[in-house]
């Protein structure tokens, strides 16, 4: 059994390799950061004997996405997972933040994961097994006055990832696809995205482990805190414009 992880050289998606490794998948592990994924290869096949490939990749780029795919293909024909978890972030105002970064969040958190799911996928249907899950984020259930790029890009994985649940559901088939919900989360995540939380946030081990085990228990939508399922219940109560307005003094207080 193989999986495959993007954005596996720290946070939540290195974690997550680590789980996939514990239930002895091996892992081929993505990310711009050789160094990083070199480290985790020694650790994961020193600590749970089995084979880790690094695959140094630079997702913004549609070409090295469509590559990547033909490469893991040639070398392993099928895997059984991939965890599209990659993904970018910046916070400020819409007029005031860099176009540069926001398309390389849109080219990561959207297209790269648009490319990566519809590749696998096919294939995954074409034998009728294997699991997908997207990470997302509670955010994106709601508009995101300072992060409105980031928000709106994990609104596109939720959505998407939802609508292709009901395709396979419909076709009968037994590929699983999960789409992962977290909410703040110690990661690396904040340096790139240039924003602090001043609230709970999560272990991403935590996170990881239970994402794994949802996953391959087919949830749908994965919430791993029972505070953010909570938040996704008052989503659908409460309208939009009351989160917008809240989102808007959470966000302020995250620019450093």
């Amino acid at each position: 059994m193989i999986a495959l992880v993007t954005g596996a050289s720290s946070g939540i998606g290195r974690d997550i390799a680590r789980e996939l490794a514990k239930r002895k998948y091996d892992v081929i592990i993505v990310a711009r950061n050789e160094k990083a994924l070199n480290e985790l290869k020694v650790e994961l096949e020193s600590k749970y004997k089995v084979q880790v490939y690094v695959k140094t990749c630079d997702l913004t780029i549609k070409e090295n996405c469509k590559n990547l795919y033909k490469e893991v293909k040639d070398e392993f024909e099928n895997i059984d997972i991939l965890i599209n978890n990659a993904g970018l972030g910046t916070c400020g105002r819409f007029t005031d933040t860099s176009l540069e970064k926001e398309e390389q969040i849109i080219d990561t958190n959207i297209t790269a994961l648009h490319i990566l799911m519809k590749l696998f996928l096919k294939d995954m249907c074409l034998k009728n097994k294997g699991y997908i899950m997207n990470v997302a984020s509670i955010a994106g259930f709601m508009p995101g006055p300072l992060m409105a790029t980031y928000y709106a890009s994990k609104s596109y994985v939720l959505k998407l990832t939802q609508g292709i649940q009901r395709e396979l559901k419909m076709q009968k088939s037994n590929v699983k696809v999960s789409v992962l919900c977290p909410g703040p989360v110690k990661t690396n995540f904040q340096k790139i995205a240039d924003v602090k939380f001043n609230t709970p946030e999560a272990k991403s081990s935590d996170v990881a482990r239970k994402a794994v085990s949802k996953m391959l228990k087919n949830k749908k939508v994965i919430f791993t805190e029972w505070y953010i399922a909570l938040v996704r219940i008052f989503t659908k109560i409460l309208p939009d414009s009351f989160f917008a307005f809240c989102c808007y003094f959470i966000q302020k207080r995250k620019i450093g």
